[in-house]
């Protein structure tokens, strides 16, 4: 995990760092991680899992993760 820290951050321009990330990661994993952060922001905007899970097509544990995931990013 560090080196992936390191290897992201020693970026500070947006484009190279999207390179880098299209570099590391297929096409559905980039997919995947964008679905995360809407889920992340629609908890943190306070809708209910529910109406995320069917906004966006995914699963009710998908969002309970996530809402586990931001309540420990909070916490931090």
């Amino acid at each position: 995990m560090k080196d992936l820290v390191q290897f992201l951050s020693e970026v500070d321009d947006a484009a190279e760092l999207e390179k880098r990330l299209t570099v590391l990661l297929t096409p559905n994993e980039i997919s995947e991680m964008a679905r995360r952060l809407k889920i992340i922001a629609l908890l943190d905007e306070g809708v209910p899992q529910r109406d995320i899970a069917k906004q966006l097509g995914v699963g009710i544990a998908t969002v309970t993760r996530g809402s586990r995931a931001l309540k420990e990013l909070k916490e931090s």
